[in-house]
């Protein structure tokens, strides 16, 4: 086989026969007619420069697999699905095909990941509404019971305070605050208000509630250093055991006082990952199903070093691992694509037995 030849890709069916040329030494996929432009223009498949469509690997894949592309080289010889995915191999190669494809099969545009530091940098992350926790300075004291991992708050008035100005703990019963005296705290909220609000325990000190908590719950600490910084900044940290996850997410301002006699539910569910974890993905695939089965946003928290530093290693190339594709999803019933809209989701493209470790996906991120 010749270094540098081109290739042909006929999609039959179009009104338009597109004719895809390939560069093996230039590892481009590129088409140049006037006549096939149009129709993957429309398609919003490639990019346009200089007057010339460039595909990505994945695009022509495609093409040639759903829409019936014919490949033939200058001589006229016909390579087929594999032959022109051993051109272009790639780490994962055939999920992040695979994933790719499921999108575009639900009539979606799926785009290269690399543009959203070209056209969305600026704005390509979510921001949640900012906020930092007001909290009075108290002077209290409970009782540690570590085999439970709870602290008990038996001053009515400061647990009344904490839990209905701050949400801290559970005061008298769930969602019948009447019903008892006592406030309920759990391991994160002790350890947090020791340390941030006054918190005194009567039979332990801050190294037992660790060593207590740790003696259950291994990642304990990381967990914790993800309660701590959202607390901090003025949100709500709640359980989220029923959820399947670690813990259920409310805005800075969210109060458990009935507003209308409505009680106030949460739309964030957030599940840590320690960077030394990893886990199959269809046990992701189960946490992220109970999240969307109760209508709930599910956020992953991967506690550990700064961003700062995960930016200088992927600029000096030191990560392996990156998301894959940017993804438009609908709005007012159109498709969105690059030119009327924005990328909603970004995708990381896995296989169903893969486990995925949270150093990955903090590299991904």
């Amino acid at each position: 086989m010749p270094k540098s030849f081109a290739a042909a890709f006929l999609l039959q069916g179009d009104t338009v026969a597109v004719k895809l040329e390939l560069d093996v030494r230039k590892k481009s996929i590129t088409v140049s007619e006037p006549e096939s432009i149009s129709s993957l223009v429309n398609g919003h498949y490639g990019y346009m420069k200089k007057g010339i469509i460039h595909l990505f690997p994945e695009e022509a894949l495609y093409l040639v697999d759903i829409r019936n592309a014919q490949c033939t080289d200058a001589a006229l010889n016909t390579y087929r699905f594999n032959a022109i995915a051993a051109l272009f191999p790639h780490k994962k190669q055939m999920a992040r095909y695979f994933t790719y494809k499921d999108w575009r099969d639900r009539g979606l545009i799926a785009r290269q990941v690399s543009e959203i530091c070209e056209k969305y940098e600026r704005n390509a992350v979510k921001r949640y509404p900012p906020g930092r926790l007001l909290l009075d300075r108290f002077a209290f004291q409970g009782r540690f019971y570590p085999d439970d991992l709870w602290s008990v708050i038996d001053d009515e008035e400061t647990g009344r305070q904490l839990y209905s100005q701050h949400w801290f703990g559970q005061f008298g019963s769930y969602k019948a605050e009447q019903r008892g005296k006592l406030s309920k705290l759990d391991a994160y909220e002790t350890l947090f208000l020791m340390r941030h609000g006054g918190l005194r325990l009567e039979n332990a000190q801050e190294k037992d509630v660790i060593a207590a908590a740790k003696r259950q719950h291994k990642d304990f600490l990381h967990l914790y250093s993800v309660y701590e910084d959202w607390r901090l900044r003025g949100y709500i940290l709640k359980t989220g055991f029923k959820f399947g996850t670690h813990f259920r997410l409310y805005f800075p301002g969210a109060s458990p006082m009935r507003e209308g006699g409505e009680w106030v539910h949460s739309k964030h569910v957030i599940h840590c990952f320690p960077r030394q974890s990893k886990l199959l993905i269809s046990e992701w695939a189960r946490a992220i199903r109970v999240a969307h089965s109760v209508k709930k946003t599910f956020l992953l928290a991967i506690p550990g070093e700064k961003r700062q530093k995960r930016a200088r290693q992927r600029q000096q190339g030191e990560l392996s691992t990156n998301l894959d594709f940017l993804l438009y999803h609908r709005s007012g019933g159109n498709i969105e694509n690059p030119k009327t809209g924005k990328p909603k989701y970004l995708m990381f493209s896995l296989s169903e037995e893969e486990y995925i470790g949270g150093q990955e996906l903090a590299d991904a991120i």
